[in-house]
């Protein structure tokens, strides 16, 4: 008998809706990002400087795609990327203040759809979710 527990397909439907939430309201306030972008604008605002391996690793994105994000927020000026000084491979993702401005102006936009996401639950739902969504998660582990 197959298991229904259709794990992938409300994981999937629930993020394309916050997706598209945040997307919405970024549109709303004028703010040129997108919800992807928004994630890695987000870790460098609370750590400047990082690699961007560690930015993938954090976001949970392959390197390619990291790196095209990266390529589209330099582009607007949101970033900038330093050479580490022992490896000329790498490089060190900083904000620049065009990029710290747009993520100070998305922010509290983020932090209102956190909220909103989590109406009606109680921190102990909080909990318990995280504790769930983790164990899927490790469930999934290939490493």
């Amino acid at each position: 008998m197959p298991v229904k527990k259709q794990v992938g397909y409300y994981l999937e439907r629930t993020t394309r809706q916050v997706k598209l939430a945040f997307t919405q309201a970024f549109i709303a306030a004028d703010i040129d990002l997108t919800p992807e972008q928004w994630v890695l604008i987000d870790h460098l605002m609370a750590k400047n400087g990082v690699s961007q391996t560690d930015l993938a690793s954090k976001s949970y994105k392959n390197a390619p795609t990291v790196s095209r994000i990266l390529d589209v927020l330099e582009r607007k000026n949101y970033i900038e990327r330093q050479r580490f000084t022992n490896d000329r491979r790498r490089y060190k993702i900083f904000l620049t203040n065009k990029g710290r401005s747009v993520g100070e102006k998305a922010l509290p936009i983020a932090i209102e759809l956190r909220e909103k996401g989590w109406k009606g639950l109680t921190d102990h739902d909080y909990e318990e979710f995280l504790k769930i969504i983790e164990t899927v998660f490790k469930n999934y582990d290939i490493n």
